[in-house]
């Protein structure tokens, strides 16, 4: 476990295919779908980062309220986690939107530079992130390259939520040197 201080204080999720699988077949709230499953390596990484950093799950549904997603986490054993749950149904504002990331930032009373955004999905999740003034973190589990059209790359990627820990010490790392 890390021990040095963080630059660090908030780590924001992704709901679908970063902490919960999405099933094409199903549609409507996650929490009524007839089966849910956390995404592989999951809950070790949060096991891992939620004792030193505050964890926020940001999603773009529509369909779901905070209440409905913490019910859906529940299923997988995941709702406690979380100190915030924020989605796109309850702000009306969507990623890659930076007014939905300043959203989130608010509510935990924290600023972009102190707040890594991890997600699976480069154009809404990190570019969004980005364009807010966070830190960065690619979940890429095919190992897909960046958007041509794209500015610039994640700070980080990873091909395995296990290696999302070590990925945001590093950066943490180097956030620290920068300031």
């Amino acid at each position: 476990m890390r021990e040095e201080p963080s630059v660090f204080d908030l780590i924001i999720f992704d709901w679908g295919n970063t902490v919960m699988q999405d099933f094409p077949e199903f549609s409507g709230p996650m929490v009524t779908w007839p089966r849910v499953k956390a995404m592989p390596g999951i809950h070790q990484a949060l096991r891992e980062l939620a004792p030193i950093y505050r964890l926020a799950l940001a999603t773009n549904a529509y369909d779901s309220g905070a209440e409905q997603v913490r019910a859906a986490l529940k299923r997988s054993k995941l709702d406690g986690y979380f100190d915030l749950i924020v989605t796109s149904h309850e702000l009306g504002v969507t990623k890659p939107d930076p007014s939905f990331f300043e959203n989130v930032l608010i509510a935990m009373n924290t600023v972009p530079h102190r707040a890594v955004m991890v997600g699976d999905n480069f154009r809404t999740d990190i570019v969004g992130a980005k364009y807010a003034g966070l830190w960065t973190v690619w979940y890429n589990p095919a190992g897909a390259e960046s958007p041509p059209d794209v500015p610039f790359s994640a700070d980080a990627q990873v091909r395995s939520l296990e290696d999302l820990p070590v990925a945001i010490w590093h950066l943490d790392r180097l956030a620290d040197s920068s300031i």
